[in-house]
């Protein structure tokens, strides 16, 4: 099979290893720290995980470990949507466990969760690893989102491991798989199954993470290539200055991506959820503060402009989060009526006739396709799939109906043609930065470092990581120190807390100290392509929030 000249180097890559993961696996051991708490809730999750609830932190250190090579088989399971730095998060496991004993065998189980329910794998050896080192994508064994949340479904698991003498899964997901993941785990030691399991923590999204998970993998590759595709656009936007583009990005509950994006590539305006919902932003105030920027840059005679939206921020914005959940009750209700109608125009009118007065008044003020999208497109449950509604065009039509009022009152004296773009899938599985192939690798080949250990219930973390590789510390924390109880389809259930962005953070500070002046002035920075090779401080480079983050 043909391959591109970069793949080819980048099989050849050599990840970078926190300094304690370099020495010979055998002069390595755990060491337990304080015991720790849930994030809140605790009671509760304390009543629900009484085996691996209040476990200590793990450090390692140097230190005598013969056991360590004792023979022991592993599975592996990628869970959720794809997140460059998945195949290094396994290249590092396998690396692993080789170096404590070549006889311990890797169990890749296919297709995400299912794969272990229907005992379909394939081993992992280092002929097949080769060819996905250092590389984007899931595709080694393939993904899924099947959640193991029954008691039928853990105990398949159990004998399926049982069958293949497997001692430890690890789980490579975001906050449900890993929430999915502390369950199992305290599952197996309840029944005595004698199975470990650890999690690592994957999602572009950001919204994983706490002091000891400074960033969730993927995110660092995701926003380069994001922004380096807005670069390009603010270059072009330059160059043509005659387009206002509005941009959405990927980034469902946290906008994360959005700030991350805005901190690298400086557009004229940037929405982020958190604060519209903080300041309870109307959709109609965000309309006029974007058509009031716009109207500015026109006074000096620059009628172009980049805008960066988070692809759910209208569920942030009051009066369309409450149209959302009324329009999903009312369909709930009626569902038999609403079907049975064939145009979008009358489902539209059958909708708008029932809506409570503030509901109806957001709605009308909605442009045709948006409120066809709101009735059109629902999830498994009956709800909204927000994703899909086209914020970006929602908020390019809104504001160009303000600005054509605008100049008819004569406030505004400009030109405005607006475009629109979402990235999303461009950047899943992009060729990881030198940054996530790193991380990647050494959150797999720490994670069977905890498996050494014979830790369960724990996520693999490597913390300080704005610093160069060799200053990486690695570890684990117990995943039920990161969870709290949320109303789940009704019921009250154990998740891992999403970390939305803060906004008394020092990346949101920076970026509202400058926001204006980025909004009036023509400020474009241009990231341009990821970099392997080349300066550390080019091509190591970790995102601008963990940055500021960790800066004195």
């Amino acid at each position: 099979m043909d391959i591109s000249p970069l793949q080819k180097v980048r099989y050849a890559y050599q990840p970078k290893l926190p300094a304690i993961l370099r020495e010979s696996i055998t002069n390595v051991v755990p060491q337990k720290g304080e015991a720790t708490t849930a994030q809140s809730d605790a009671d509760q999750i304390k009543a629900l995980f009484p085996n691996t609830y209040g476990l200590p932190r793990i450090t390692f250190t140097k230190g005598e470990n013969g056991e360590i090579t004792q023979k022991r088989n592993v599975g592996v399971i990628l869970s959720g949507g794809q997140a460059p730095g998945g195949h290094n998060v396994i290249s590092g496991l396998f690396d692993g466990l080789k170096a404590a004993n070549p006889e311990n065998t890797l169990f890749g189980f296919k297709g995400g969760p299912s794969g272990i329910l229907e005992d379909s794998y394939r081993i992992i050896d280092s002929e097949y690893l080769a060819a996905y080192r250092n590389t984007g994508g899931f595709d080694i064994i393939g993904s899924g989102r099947t959640k193991l949340e029954t008691t039928e479904q853990f105990e398949v698991c159990a004998q399926v491991c049982k069958k293949h003498d497997i001692d430890a899964l690890v789980i490579i997901g975001g906050d449900d798989s890993n929430t999915n993941a502390a369950v199992l785990a305290e599952y197996f030691l309840s029944k005595n199954h004698g199975i470990q399991v650890i999690g690592c923590p994957k999602t572009i999204d950001g919204d994983l993470k706490n002091e000891s998970i400074e960033i969730s993998f993927g995110f660092d590759t995701a926003t380069k290539t994001y922004s380096e595709l807005i670069g390009n656009i603010e270059r072009d936007a330059n160059s043509a200055k005659k387009y206002w583009h509005f941009i959405k990005l990927m980034g469902r509950s946290a906008s994360h991506i959005a700030l991350e994006c805005a901190l690298e590539t400086q557009p004229n305006i940037c929405l982020i959820s958190e604060e519209v919902e903080a300041n309870a932003q109307s959709l109609s105030s965000i309309v006029d503060y974007i058509a009031q920027a716009v109207a500015k840059r026109a006074e000096d005679k620059n009628n172009f402009g980049v805008v960066l939206i988070p692809e759910g921020l209208v569920e942030f914005v009051p009066e369309v989060k409450a149209l959302i959940a009324e329009i999903n009750d009312l369909l709930a209700h009626e569902e038999a009526a609403f079907a049975a109608l064939d145009s979008s125009a009358e489902k539209i009118a059958f909708v708008q006739q029932r809506l409570s007065a503030a509901s109806k008044q957001a709605f009308e003020s909605l442009p045709t396709e948006i409120k066809s999208q709101l009735l059109a497109d629902r999830d498994p449950h009956g709800n909204v799939q927000v994703s899909r509604i086209e914020t970006d065009k929602l908020l390019a039509a809104m504001v160009e109906t303000q600005l054509k009022a605008m100049k008819a009152a004569g406030s505004y004296k400009g030109k405005f043609s607006s475009l629109t773009h979402f990235f999303g899938y461009e950047g899943r599985c992009a060729f990881p930065t030198n940054f996530d192939a790193d991380y990647c690798y050494s959150l797999g080949y720490n994670a069977f470092m905890l498996i050494a250990g014979g830790l369960s219930g724990y996520l693999s973390s490597v913390t300080n990581l704005s610093k160069p590789a060799q200053e990486w510390n690695a570890g684990g924390i117990p995943i039920t120190m990161m969870m709290n109880m949320e109303v789940r389809h009704g019921e009250n259930k154990p998740v891992i807390k999403k970390a939305l962005v803060e906004l008394d953070g020092k990346p949101f500070k920076y970026f509202a100290k400058n926001r204006e002046t980025w909004a009036r002035e023509t400020c474009y920075t241009y990231p341009g392509a990821v970099q392997y090779f080349g300066p550390s401080e080019v091509c190591d480079l970790t995102t601008v929030t963990l940055a500021l983050e960790q800066s004195k």
